[in-house]
């Protein structure tokens, strides 16, 4: 028989049979290693326990950060509201508190050849409410006070002011009276001149305060009015100083208040740099001790700034009742004067040059010669718009029973 050959030799044809054999084998066994169905799905499920739980766990971590978020919150609102109160109360005064001050020193030459720091002023001012607010001010003046020194330690100004409405207020307490141009404004940057002028000093006199009320506000067209009624005037009636308004100033300090005086202003600043002021005064009894000696002050002003161009003018007079005022000649005491300036740029600062004519008499009535005539002429120069230095030169006509003396003076001043 023959044998039929199929083309393939017999050691190749084992060796496929074997490999497929393995294959076949290695299948069986993998098959066999596998879990089951049911084993997945116990899987599966114990898998999905585990996600449920780590969902819980979540939610209760969420939780509790949501109630911490909360409790923060509400900590903060405390702190807020403590904070607010503290604000307004001992712990937090200073917020609502201010400072400041002025203060000068002075050369005078002539027969007077001295050096003095004339005046140091802290002012405080505090807010209690958007509607309620204090000022003070307190100067020691000569730098030093005391038993047997020069100078003093006063109380220029304590008052409580009310707003009444947007436009109008009210004060109570001790306050500069509203009347010239230095009396309420006299801080060294804010004039010409070492020394405030004579007129202001003598007839007015600067700085003049009293105890009392005082009504203030805005008329409208450029109007303001003040209408104040306090303490008044307390003139000696004997020796070189009697009737003369400025020794009649008790300063609020266990003053006489028999007799109290009313002061009114109406000031118009309807135009940029312009100001025209009208005061007058009226007392009963300027002697506080009815001697019957009605006092009354008339003042007028002009204050105008127009680029570098700046003028100044006063004219203030006192009529005193009585025969006492009048056996003695200060029935009538007056005076004026007239302050040219021009001021400019500097490298650094400005500088402002100034001429001033005064004249004043606190003895008109007397028929003699008792006018003070004063020319002054000076510069100021302002490194800084709150810091001046200043030098200026004045002559004196005085009576015949006054010496004259002309003299040079340096001054050096700051507001804050």
């Amino acid at each position: 028989m023959k044998e039929i050959s199929y083309g393939v030799g017999r050691g190749p044809r084992m060796a496929m049979i074997t490999s497929a054999f393995i294959a076949l084998q290695g299948t069986a066994l993998a098959q066999e290693g596998m879990p089951s169905r049911e084993e997945m799905w116990r899987v599966i499920q114990q898998q999905q326990k585990q996600i449920d739980a780590l969902k819980a766990s979540l939610a209760g971590t969420e939780k509790r950060v949501g109630a911490a978020e909360e409790k923060v919150e509400a900590t903060g609102a405390v702190v807020a509201q403590q904070m607010e109160k503290t604000s307004s109360g001992p712990e937090g005064w200073w917020k609502n508190t201010s400072i400041g001050g002025y203060g000068e020193m002075h050369y005078n030459g002539g027969r007077k050849d001295e050096i003095d720091f004339h005046r140091f002023v802290l002012f405080v001012e505090h807010q209690f409410t958007d509607s309620i607010r204090f000022f003070s001010e307190v100067e020691l003046e000569h730098s030093l006070a005391g038993e047997g020194k020069k100078g003093e330690v006063e109380l220029e100004q304590a008052f409580v002011e009310f707003d009444l409405t947007g436009t109008q207020k009210a004060q109570a307490g001790l306050f500069l009276l509203p009347i010239g141009i230095l009396n309420e404004t006299h801080e060294p940057p804010t004039f010409y001149g070492v020394e405030r002028n004579g007129v202001e000093t003598n007839i007015i006199p600067t700085t003049w305060w009293e105890g009392g009320v005082q009504a203030r506000g805005e008329l409208g067209r450029g109007f303001s009015y003040n209408l104040a009624m306090h303490s008044g005037l307390d003139v000696p009636t004997t020796g070189a100083n009697a009737f003369r308004p400025r020794n009649g100033r008790a300063k609020v300090s266990e003053a006489p208040a028999n007799d109290p005086a009313i002061t009114a202003r109406l000031r118009w600043n309807g135009l940029p740099g312009v100001e025209l002021g009208l005061s007058g005064q009226y007392q009963n009894d300027i002697t506080q001790n009815a001697d019957d000696s009605e006092a009354f002050l008339i003042e007028t002003h002009a204050d105008l700034r127009r680029g570098p161009f700046g003028f100044r003018a006063l004219y203030a007079r006192w009529d005193i009742e009585g025969s006492l005022a009048e056996a003695l000649g200060r029935d009538e005491q007056y005076g004026w004067y007239a302050e040219p300036s021009y001021r400019f740029a500097v490298p650094v600062g400005e500088v402002g040059v100034f001429a001033r004519y005064s004249r004043w008499d606190n003895t008109a009535g007397d028929n003699l010669d008792s006018k003070f005539n004063q020319l002054q002429f000076g510069l100021n120069y302002w490194p800084h718009p709150d810091v001046v230095l200043k030098a200026d030169y004045q002559f004196d006509d005085t009576p015949s029973s006054t010496s004259e003396d002309d003299r040079f003076n340096l001054g050096v001043g700051f507001q804050f």
